[in-house]
């Protein structure tokens, strides 16, 4: 994957990690619309619809981080010279 690939998953999964963490427990908390699709954990009862909200948060935060780990690999392995002297692909 290139540069522009691995920001695009960043970039998507932190609007999934923040729409299914913080945004959940503050449409549970603050507003009386039912759960639908975006906030899936709104479904589960009380206590374990903030425990799936701040898991998926945490999931969110692991990917992106692992995302990143991977995005600056590439970037080194890109301009690190190869045996003829070239740099990168």
């Amino acid at each position: 994957m290139n540069e522009a690939w691995y920001r695009l998953a960043m970039l998507l999964t932190l609007i999934a990690g923040v729409w299914e963490g913080p945004m959940a427990i503050i449409f549970r908390v603050f507003t009386d619309k039912d759960p639908n699709v975006l906030v899936a954990a709104n479904y589960l009862p009380a206590p374990w619809c903030y425990v799936a909200a701040v898991a998926a948060a945490a999931v969110a935060f692991a990917v992106i981080a692992f995302l990143d780990v991977r995005h600056k690999r590439a970037i080194s392995a890109a301009r690190r010279p190869d045996r003829s002297g070239n740099v990168g692909p």
